[in-house]
């Protein structure tokens, strides 16, 4: 174990977690770590099983007297979102995540940490070796390809497990039994753009929007950060309406379900316009600083002159940019059933605009399978009418709430025991895998839980120490508890 984490106590847990910030798991990339999982599983008689939507099945009999006990389900996603703060050099396919310890926190200042999953799957681990627990019979579902499509939950075969109840250590606030969560849905949107010389007589500019603090598309989608793609095109929109603006390129954020921290435009200007419009950069700068004061303060506006003439750039830019500027983002329902808690939002997570092609994916959420579509059929009748192609992609369903769930009973009645009061119940904006595994194995009791995460899908996200204690904590009481039900 790296000498981080030696120090921290459960020590099973974190020496799990140790070894999955030293194994590269981006998404699609699982199988190094699968290898792994499987070469260790072996050595300790763990069952190990890889299906063939490539995820990875664990299983572990009863502890002697519990046979008849219905079985339990630990589960998790063995990928993570790869985000790195711009200039930092990391790859990550092939280097492992830098961690460090700070004010009782292990934190990735410069990348994502990979928290998300990597804790839960780190529980289940350590609950699968733990020697002196007492349990049902136990499978480890732990699946890949979570964060870019739901691929392994959503490809697990009808009877691929036997557990009667399951509980998902996929969620991210310590104190809260989590029995519900969003569906969601991809939004694409695809144009061929025309391309035309630039006449003589205008000058080439990079504008970059960077400084924004990212996050969750679904967790933090309510905290009014900024979103860079938005940022850049309202200032480029703002540009248009004094001179005229030649597109040539612009790209933004890196994945649907981030919130996008930086984007950038290299546009031509006229001369006069280019050489003076360092001053405008400033006071749009200054606007944003006083408009994101309290949730993005980082925020920065730069532009970069360039020697090189302009060649060709876009026609009909002013369509492109006003669908960017307008396009629905961020929070469009609070729900009606749980005060204070996201129903319906969308998250333009991604824009690409690169030899004339332009590309743009959202992520559309919803606690209602039908509100979320019915968002992203808006999106599409949106984007047609700026002529562009629009479509729905990887459509998963939400988790329905059960609050008469016997698992949760069993979960509450432990916690109170463990800690002196009960957990609050709450449902999450965010697309758990417990809607997919209902579809494919309807008899499941489920129930999510997990330690507090904080900046998740963004660098400097962190996971706290004590947290992930009590979570190890409540894992073995519940285990326990199933095993004397």
């Amino acid at each position: 174990m790296p000498s981080l984490f030696e120090d921290l106590h459960p020590q099973t847990v974190w020496a799990h977690f140790a070894t999955l910030c030293d194994i590269p798991r981006s998404s699609l990339h699982e199988a190094a770590l699968i290898a792994h999982l499987i070469e260790w599983a072996g050595a300790r008689g763990i069952t190990s099983v890889v299906d063939t939507a490539g995820n990875l099945i664990l299983k572990k009999p009863a502890s002697p007297g519990c046979e008849s006990q219905p079985g339990v389900i630990l589960q998790g996603h063995l990928d993570m979102v790869c985000q790195a703060n711009s200039g930092t050099q990391h790859d990550f396919l092939r280097d492992p995540v830098n961690a460090v310890v700070k004010d009782g926190w292990v934190v990735a200042e410069n990348t994502t940490l990979g928290a998300d999953n990597g804790i839960g799957v780190a529980l289940a681990l350590a609950a699968l070796e733990e020697p002196d627990l007492i349990h049902p019979a136990m499978e480890v579902l732990l699946t890949i390809n979570e964060e870019s499509g739901m691929d392994g939950a959503r490809g697990l075969a009808a009877g691929s497990l036997q557990g009667k109840t399951l509980i998902n250590l996929d969620t991210e606030e310590w104190g809260h039994f989590y029995l519900g969560c969003a569906g969601g849905v991809d939004v694409a949107v695809r144009h061929d753009c025309e391309q035309e010389p630039v006449q003589s007589g205008y000058a080439l500019i990079r504008l970059e929007v960077a400084g924004l603090r990212g996050g969750h598309s679904g967790i933090d989608i309510h905290l009014g950060r900024g979103n860079a793609i938005k940022l850049l095109a309202e200032a480029l929109r703002d540009l248009s309406a004094h001179t005229d603006v030649r597109l040539i390129s612009l790209r933004g954020g890196t994945a649907r379900n981030a919130i996008p921290r930086e984007a950038f435009a290299v546009c031509a200007l006229p001369v006069g316009m280019a050489s003076n419009i360092d001053e405008w950069v400033r006071h749009r700068h200054e606007a944003w600083r006083a408009r994101f004061a309290q949730t993005d303060a980082g925020v920065s506006f730069a532009c970069t002159h360039y020697d090189t003439p302009p060649d060709t750039a876009i026609a009909h830019a002013e369509q492109l940019l006003a669908f960017l500027d307008i396009a629905a983002n961020g929070v469009s329902h609070l729900s009606d059933a749980f005060p204070g808690v996201t129903d319906t939002s969308s998250n333009l997570g991604v824009a690409v605009l690169e030899d004339g092609e332009f590309r743009a994916t959202f992520k559309v959420r919803s606690l209602l399978d039908a509100r979320a579509d019915a968002l992203a059929d808006q999106m599409i009748a949106y984007a047609a009418s700026y002529g562009l192609q629009a479509w729905k992609d990887g459509a998963y369903p939400g988790w329905t709430p059960n609050p008469a769930s016997p698992l949760l009973a069993l979960c509450q009645q432990v916690y109170t025991a463990e800690f002196g009061q009960p957990a609050s119940l709450q449902v999450i904006h965010a697309g758990l895998e417990c809607g997919l595994l209902a579809a494919s194995h309807p008899h499941l009791d489920m129930i999510s839980f997990g330690p507090d995460i904080r900046g998740a899908h963004a660098p400097g996200e962190k996971v706290e120490i004590e947290s992930v204690d009590r979570c190890w904590t409540l894992l073995k009481a519940v285990l326990q508890a199933l095993a004397k039900a």
